[in-house]
């Protein structure tokens, strides 16, 4: 079966966004997603870039376009007042429950992203997330035992510095085979490539 990589942060509107039009594109091309957690604050640590929301003018607009999208694409989007998220643990819990409960993975991105970019919650709180967790079905405690477990530690690090290896700079990122779409706004491009 033919398959997508889809790397991704969910402190990334973008990411939400493209989020969002996985299924679209899985039923244009009959190809598979392939979610990929990083970490965005390492990726543009290690790249030198950094969030368009460190220019006040390009944030603004940023926001503006992504609001357009949202409307095109017929999904909410919620300007969330916390913004930036700090997601270190987020992340580490999402690579966990992709290692260890892959039939979860979904719902727990649901949740996650359903919070930051829908319900505006302030998940730099660690309350917040544990309650976002739990009205997903998940035991929070559980899965920040899993979040902290070193070998889901070492696996979020090291899928960060292979994205950082292959070209990656912002988030989403998409491959096709070692073809790269930088953006949710590429989308077009990934069918194309996929078709």
């Amino acid at each position: 079966m033919k398959t997508f990589e889809y790397w991704f942060d969910f402190g990334s509107p973008a990411s939400y966004l493209a989020w969002t039009q996985l299924p679209a594109i899985e039923a244009a091309t009959g190809a598979q997603a392939v979610p990929r957690p990083m970490l965005l604050g390492g990726v543009f640590q290690a790249t030198g870039n950094q969030s368009p929301a460190t220019i006040e003018s390009k944030g603004r607009y940023t926001f503006a376009d992504f609001d357009r999208f949202a409307r095109r694409y017929g999904v909410p989007l919620t300007r969330n007042p916390h913004f930036p998220i700090n997601t270190l643990l987020l992340m580490r819990g999402a690579t966990g429950v992709q290692r260890q409960q892959p039939e979860r993975f979904g719902d727990y991105c649901r949740a996650i992203y359903q919070a930051i970019w829908v319900d505006a919650r302030n998940l730099n709180d660690p309350a917040e997330v544990g309650a976002v967790l739990a009205v997903a079905g998940f035991d929070p405690q559980q899965l920040l035992a899993l979040a902290n477990e070193p070998a889901t530690k070492e696996a979020l690090k090291a899928a960060t510095e292979e994205a950082v290896r292959r070209g990656v700079f912002g988030a989403p990122t998409f491959f096709v085979g070692e073809q790269m779409f930088w953006g949710q706004d590429r989308i077009d491009f990934v069918k194309e490539a996929l078709q």
